[in-house]
């Protein structure tokens, strides 16, 4: 294992000795990055616009309004059985691309990956998911829905491309971790470059894949509540959208925010119990 030493800063004082003050220059970047944010930060809130604004009443509404929406939650343009069915929606959403995605990337992580894949394959398939990836995960949904119109359709397609992107960086970097010693040896009996990924790659990361694939699934879950509302893809992210911006009811806001929030605890509660049954070795990490 190489050990990395940091240069120590060497500063002679007025009295002649001399201070060993350790760090490098990425840490000194971070801290001065820090500092400009927080520089900022601060100036952005003395440019605000603050012209009618009465503090007081501005704090009591917004406590009345978090008491209305968390403490007296209630539906009111729509049922109970109607609002599993939006959830259900929305967890389509989430299945479809993720599925779908994890697929694609399973592929393209392969060519992606240095250990498996010629050099300009790898850094054209990264290069190329790096710019997907780049981009945020609403404006390729808005960039489908010219092609394909508002709904469900542009939704799954712009967060499938968004996952596979995701994913692919994952899975290559779960790729090549794998010992080169093992490939080495297969490669030196004859073994096929499949053979080589199906004996030994993909054995070996299988449960960093699926790990990987189900964190996507979370993601992709909370992508698609405000899909529903930005893509009018439906969903509970879209009633969610109607009852605080067109009904403007806070009881049915915090309804659906408990809602939503359940679902999300739900999983995490699933994705634990997952790993802990069928991947043991992960599931501390």
């Amino acid at each position: 294992m190489e050990v990395i030493h940091t240069r120590p800063y060497i500063k002679r004082r007025r009295d002649g000795r001399i201070n060993l003050k350790a760090g490098n220059k990425s840490d000194r970047v971070m801290r001065e990055t820090l500092i400009l944010f927080v520089v900022l930060t601060v100036m952005a809130f003395l440019f605000f616009d603050y012209t009618g604004l009465e503090l007081s009443s501005a704090i009591a509404e917004t406590f009345y309004n978090l008491k209305v929406m968390f403490l007296q939650p209630g539906l009111s343009h729509f049922g109970l059985g109607e609002a599993v069915y939006q959830i259900g929606i929305t967890l389509g959403l989430a299945v479809l691309s993720t599925v779908l995605g994890g697929v694609i990337a399973l592929f393209l992580a392969l060519m992606a990956a240095t250990n498996l894949s010629k050099d300009w394959l790898s850094k054209t398939v990264r290069i190329v998911v790096a710019f997907i990836r780049a981009v945020p995960t609403v404006l390729w949904v808005l960039i489908f829905a010219i092609a394909a119109g508002l709904g469900s359709e542009a939704a799954i397609l712009g967060m499938l491309f968004h996952s596979v992107a995701y994913l692919v960086k994952a899975f290559s970097e779960s790729f090549e971790e794998v010992d080169p010693g093992i490939i080495e040896a297969l490669r030196a009996t004859g073994s096929s470059w499949w053979h080589i990924v199906t004996h030994a790659v993909l054995p070996s990361t299988f449960t960093y894949l699926m790990s990987w694939t189900f964190l996507r699934f979370e993601i992709n879950f909370g992508v698609a509540v405000a899909m529903g509302a930005a893509a009018g893809a439906g969903g509970i992210g879209f009633e969610l959208s109607m009852a605080s911006g067109f009904y403007f009811d806070l009881s049915e806001v915090g309804f659906i925010t408990y809602a939503i929030l359940l679902i999300a605890i739900l999983l995490e509660i699933l994705s634990t119990k997952m790993k802990k049954r069928y991947f043991p070795a992960t599931a501390g990490k």
